[in-house]
This record gives C-alpha cells, structure tokens and sequence, in this order.
C-alpha cells in the first residue's frame, strides 16, 4: 500500500504562497474569509446559548 493510499481523502499537502497563481491565491482568500464567517457565526450561535442559559439558570456571564 502506498503511502498516499493512508492519506484522508481530503487531505491536500500545503502549497506556498508563492507558488500559487493570483487566481488560486484570491480563492483561497474567499474559502478563508468563508470559513471564518462560519466560526463567527457559530461564536455568535455559543455565546446566545450562553446567555439563554445564564438567564434560566442565575448565572453570572
């Protein structure tokens, strides 16, 4: 079995910057400012729970 047949199917060996084409480089820029959106979003998801949960139970923040 070749090593590459252990590797996650998703899983991509890190280009760097400086090899990657303007195009890729404003990609990755768009899949990076998503998926950041997506962690602020369930931040804002957490800290709602959060409260939710202070307000029924008494507590302190």
């Amino acid at each position: 079995m070749a090593l590459n047949d252990e590797e996650p199917v998703l899983f991509r060996k890190a280009q760097g910057l400086d090899q990657m084409s303007v195009d890729e480089l404003e990609a990755r820029i768009a899949q990076l400012k998503a998926e950041i959106a997506a962690c602020e979003t369930e931040i804002e998801k957490k800290k709602a729970q959060k409260r939710a949960a202070d307000a029924l139970f008494g507590g302190n923040g």
